[in-house]
């Protein structure tokens, strides 16, 4: 018998869909509704589950920016054939990519046991939830939003795609926060931030869902709950990314700022009062 159902599945598909490209963590709102439907969240199966509907909400990056990546990926055919195509910024950004996600790869595997125990706990989404929150600010401040897409480089992609290390390590901090607040500091716009997040986030979310299917079907989490989480999350997903990109544009985080820190404040209430477990 499958440790979540079909219901719950499409509750944690919907949670998973907006808040994986937001700036708030997906990883910690899906534990504080795995502890809030009693789903436990340390369990094996669960971690593996929350793992595999990742690829729904990638899915949808991938169909959102069809264009953007046929472009890249043709461009990086090209230059491995001909040696003149290499001075292509297209080129160059395709493998930028690929270098960005091997540190999180690495501190990945060798830290699994770490993330997938002690620092799975409520009290460290908690916590990075508001920690994350004022490193978002600040970063949003000090920016000075003066480049685009077409200015990155490969300094950019390295530090960008490192810090994706932190929401490994530290459930809550947000994936694509520690990523955006990274680009602005580095003084990148918000819309070029969010874009360069998305591209980032495709293999190392991709190969973390595929990495966890085999685990997550063999130990209870079932096929239909899986398939359901994850074709959910990729609906909600799809437009959650039209969505921001649009936000971006206009606004600054501050929006997302004040919600982390609610959410931060308000899950350390409820582990304080016993409502949710660690």
């Amino acid at each position: 018998m499958s440790v979540i159902s079909v219901g719950q599945a499409v509750v944690l598909g919907a949670v998973e869909g907006v808040t994986e490209f937001l700036p708030v963590s997906s990883t910690g709102h899906l534990k504080i509704v795995e502890g809030l439907m009693g789903i436990p969240v340390d369990d094996d199966a669960v971690v593996g589950f929350s793992a595999v509907i990742q690829v729904g909400a990638i899915a949808a990056v991938l169909v959102y920016f069809f264009k953007d990546i046929v472009r890249i990926v043709s461009a990086w055919g090209r230059g491995l054939r001909d040696r003149e195509e290499r001075y292509h910024h297209d080129y160059k950004f395709a493998w930028w990519v690929i270098y960005a996600t091997i540190p999180i790869v690495v501190v990945g595997l060798a830290a699994k046991p770490l993330i997938e125990g002690p620092l799975a706990s409520l009290w460290v989404v908690a916590g990075s939830l508001i920690v994350g929150s004022g490193v978002m600010w600040a970063a949003d401040q000090m920016g000075r939003h003066k480049r685009g897409e077409d200015d990155t480089s490969f300094k950019d992609a390295m530090l960008v795609g490192s810090s994706q290390i932190l929401a490994l390590l530290f459930p809550g901090f947000s994936r694509s926060g520690a990523t955006m607040s990274t680009a602005l500091i580095l003084d990148l716009d918000r819309v070029a931030a969010t874009r360069l997040s998305f591209f980032l986030g495709i293999p190392a979310l991709t190969g973390a869902g595929l990495y966890e299917l085999k685990d997550a079907l063999g130990t209870g989490a079932g096929a239909a709950p899986l398939a359901v989480g994850t074709v959910v999350s990729f609906v909600v997903a799809y437009a959650s990314i039209a969505w921001l990109l649009k936000f971006v544009a206009k606004h600054s985080f501050n929006a997302f700022v004040i919600y982390r820190i609610v959410v931060g404040v308000l899950l350390f209430g409820l582990l304080g009062a016993g409502v949710l477990h660690s």
